[in-house]
C-alpha cells in the first residue's frame, strides 16, 4: 500500500515594526498591507486592531470559510452570517510578567447564519466547520475554556 504525500499550503507573513506597533504584509498577486497596535494600558495608542482583536476576528472569519466548505460537502446552502466572538484575558501574565498561562482564559463564539439546512443538518454542519477549521483549533487545542453556540436562521431569497 503506498501512501499518499501530505500537501501543504504556506501562510507567508512578513512584518517590522518599532515599539507595539507592526506593519504586516502577506506578498503574491493580491499583496495585502495591515498594522497591529494595541490598548494604552498594553503601551499603545489603540490606532489599529492589537494581535488578540485580529486573532478573534481570524476565528469568525476561518467559520465562515469553513462554513461553507462544509455546507457544500453537506448540499445545503449559506446566506449571510453574524458573529460576535469574546476572550476574556487576565493580562498579569502580559503586562505584570506574573506566573501562569498568557493566553486568554475563555473563547465564547455566538453565530447566525442563514440557511436551507434542517435541524439535524446544521448540527453537522457547526460540528464539523468546528473539526475543520484551523483557527478553531488552535484555540480549543491551547485548552482555554471554548464555546460556540449557532443558530440557524431561514434563508432570504435573493433579491
Amino acid at each position: 500500500m503506498t501512501q499518499q504525500s501530505k500537501q501543504t499550503v504556506p501562510f507567508v507573513v512578513d512584518a517590522s515594526g518599532t515599539g507595539v506597533i507592526q506593519d504586516l504584509v502577506v506578498a503574491g498577486d493580491n499583496r495585502h498591507d495591515f498594522r497591529s497596535d494595541t490598548y494604552p494600558a498594553f503601551g499603545g495608542t489603540d490606532a489599529s486592531p492589537s494581535p488578540l482583536v485580529y486573532a478573534l476576528g481570524a476565528l469568525t472569519s476561518c467559520n465562515q470559510i469553513t462554513a461553507q466548505l462544509v455546507a457544500k460537502d453537506l448540499g445545503v446552502t449559506l446566506g449571510a452570517f453574524t458573529f460576535a466572538a469574546q476572550g476574556d484575558l487576565d493580562p498579569s501574565v502580559l503586562v505584570g510578567g506574573a506566573e501562569g498561562n498568557a493566553n486568554f482564559d475563555a473563547v465564547s463564539i455566538t453565530a447566525s447564519v442563514q440557511t436551507d439546512a434542517d435541524e439535524a443538518t446544521f448540527a453537522t454542519l457547526v460540528s464539523e466547520l468546528e473539526r475543520r477549521c484551523p483557527v478553531t483549533q488552535l484555540f480549543k487545542r491551547s485548552g482555554l475554556d471554548y464555546t460556540s453556540t449557532w443558530s440557524a436562521l431561514p434563508l432570504e431569497a435573493a433579491s
